[in-house]
């Protein structure tokens, strides 16, 4: 169809389409109309830019093609939407979320790095199917050599708060070596992962340090398969050596069974020191062995291939809110500040002496009164971060006066949250006076203590500037996870159960205190008999019948296990029964009123 308008127009002595795409002219009328007689055909000739078209010619040129237009388009890399309707336009791939911020490919894997992951394989294998103790530490070492060595190879330097992140997460690490508690260890374990993903990333930003916590998990299977290429290119251009590696390997290790068994029946003090350091593998646990191989192999490959190229999750960026006008933002926060003073003022009150009239208005005791305060001012401090976040969402952001405005209202509120902070403390101290220190309790003012650090930072960043609040709110959670651990919860919870029953010498609940771990028992080794047996009774059964070995065993159970050798509990099932639940025989029980409703959990 189009050579037919070509034909007509090189008769009529216009200039063919096909001898250059850019001229154009009005379609030939399909209609029959007389033939002119033909003319001489002028030579074509170039335009030259400066020459000028002439009258007839300046016509507007048609609209491109859509699918010369889609070419185009693809050929410069832009996107191009598909639509339906056009077949010859197929869909472009959209790139991903993340695609503007993963950086270029990462180096091919040196060698030392293959054999960081290897080990840590081999270690997490051997090691970590028997529990957690100081095991945790030795596998974490190469799989930190694996991630230095490719971050080396790719020429990131070694900055200061990488260094941070990396201690403080070796740090929360040795938790688990210390302490026998699961709770404190399973924060410390998920901390020390957090930490360590945020050293690879280098995150500083608020979506850069929550997202760059877990921001690992994105490297497993591009981890794998930079290593995978790294392999295939090495066992392609070194057989010989891979041969040469593997025989010294075995014939290694055949020697050291060899040797290793026939020492290992010469002496039996050598067999059980080579129990003690040596793994119990069996065939029956193979299937968990191989999955923490795998584990290991690839958490190592993970953190190098980030090391290398890491996603930089800071290039997310929240757009900042509309700002509001001053009387608009500031007239809500004003009146929240008058009703934070005006609670703080009542709590003034009632410390100073005006307890009495509450008592007489509500019937509460002081610790009815505490408990039923802590959680509601818990959950205060909470929300007063949130809205505090919105606050800067929408702040007025003019000039100076309204940073001061700004500063000054939210200054304001986060002192007031700071006295509601020790508000809800002292409720909680007076509430452990009445009836003793649990986990929940020790754990829940814990959590409150550290809102307290937030708040006290936030002031800190309205006069020195917010730049580091997202890295320093981090570093303020690993600290307190870190000295959460290393106090021993269960200590201190057994320590204060025992001083109170010293004090007064009336009732301790042995059915919680028995359930403690290890590491409440030199606490509850400083009970007189049979209090100190029935509470340490459970205890020793399960040290007694554990065979953790070495690495799997912490500090707290090897201090409790040489205690109940030297002084091991005695006392029977009936001794204890007799004791009842408040740790007091039935005929001292004089003078001692009995909880209807039992004992108290929270």
């Amino acid at each position: 169809m189009s050579e037919q308008p070509s034909e007509a127009s090189g008769v009529s002595g216009a200039p063919q389409a096909s001898e250059s795409p850019k001229a154009s002219g009005p379609p030939a009328d399909p209609s029959p109309t007389p033939q002119p007689q033909p003319q001489p055909q002028p030579q074509p000739q170039l335009r030259s830019s400066s020459s000028s078209p002439s009258p007839a010619q300046a016509v507007e040129p048609p609209a491109t093609p859509a699918y010369l237009h889609a070419q185009r388009q693809r050929a410069q890399g832009a996107q191009q939407t598909w639509q339906p309707g056009r077949p010859w336009q197929p869909p472009v791939k959209r790139p991903g979320a993340t695609a503007k911020l993963r950086p270029a490919a990462p180096p091919p894997i040196p060698p030392a790095v293959l054999w960081a992951a290897l080990a840590t394989a081999v270690l997490s294998a051997l090691l970590l199917g028997d529990g957690l103790g100081v095991n945790l530490l030795i596998v974490a070492v190469p799989a930190a050599l694996a991630a230095g060595f490719a971050a080396r190879a790719a020429g990131r330097r070694l900055r200061p708060w990488t260094a941070t992140w990396a201690v403080g997460g070796l740090a929360l690490l040795a938790v688990p070596a210390l302490r026998d508690a699961g709770w404190p260890t399973f924060l410390a374990v998920v901390s020390a992962f957090a930490l360590g993903s945020l050293a690879l990333h280098g995150s500083r930003s608020w979506l850069g340090v929550l997202i760059g916590s877990v921001g690992l998990v994105d490297s497993a299977a591009a981890g794998v398969r930079w290593g995978w290429r790294g392999i295939r290119e090495r066992a392609d251009d070194s057989r010989g050596r891979w041969g040469t590696a593997v025989r010294t390997t075995a014939v290694a290790v055949g020697l050291l069974v060899v040797f290793g068994t026939l020492f290992a029946s010469a002496d039996a003090a050598f067999a059980d020191l080579l129990g003690r350091l040596t793994p119990d593998v069996s065939i029956v646990d193979g299937p968990l062995r191989t999955f923490l191989f795998l584990v290991g192999l690839v958490g190592a490959l993970a953190a190098a291939r980030t090391a290398a190229a890491p996603v930089r999750w800071d290039g997310l960026i929240v757009q900042a809110g509309k700002p509001r006008g001053r009387t608009e933002w500031a007239l809500p926060l004003i009146v929240l500040n008058l009703l934070f003073a005006a609670f703080i003022t009542l709590q003034l009150v009632v410390l100073l002496g005006g307890y009495d009239k509450v008592r007489e208005k509500t019937g509460l005791d002081h610790a009815e009164y505490a408990r039923q305060g802590f959680w509601q001012l818990l959950w205060a401090t909470l929300l007063t971060l949130v809205v505090i976040a919105l606050a800067l969402r929408w702040a007025p952001r003019g000039g100076s006066r309204d940073r001061t405005l700004v500063r000054a209202v939210l200054g304001t509120l986060c002192v007031l949250t700071l006295v509601v902070v020790a508000s809800a403390l002292r409720r909680m101290d007076l509430y452990v006076e009445e009836y003793g220190l649990t986990r929940l309790r020790i754990s829940v003012a814990a959590m409150e203590l550290w809102l307290g650090v937030v708040f006290v930072l936030i002031l800190a960043a309205g006069v020195f500037g917010a730049r580091f609040l997202p890295r320093a709110i981090a570093v303020s959670a690993a600290a307190a996870v870190l000295a959460f651990g290393a106090i021993s919860p269960d200590a201190v919870v057994a320590e204060q159960n025992v001083q109170r029953f010293e004090d007064d010498g009336t009732s301790i609940d042995l059915d919680y205190l028995k359930d403690l771990s290890a590491d409440a028992v030199p606490a509850l080794d400083k009970l007189p008999e049979p209090q100190r047996s029935c509470a340490l009774r459970v205890v020793q059964r399960e040290l007694h019948t554990s065979d953790s070995p070495w690495y799997a065993t912490s500090w707290g159970e090897a201090r409790a296990e040489e205690i109940l050798r030297e002084r091991p509990a005695t006392a029977d099932h009936r001794t204890c029964y007799g004791l009842g639940t408040d740790g007091v025989r039935e005929g001292e029980r004089d003078g001692y009123e009995q909880d209807p409703d039992g004992y108290d959990p929270y």
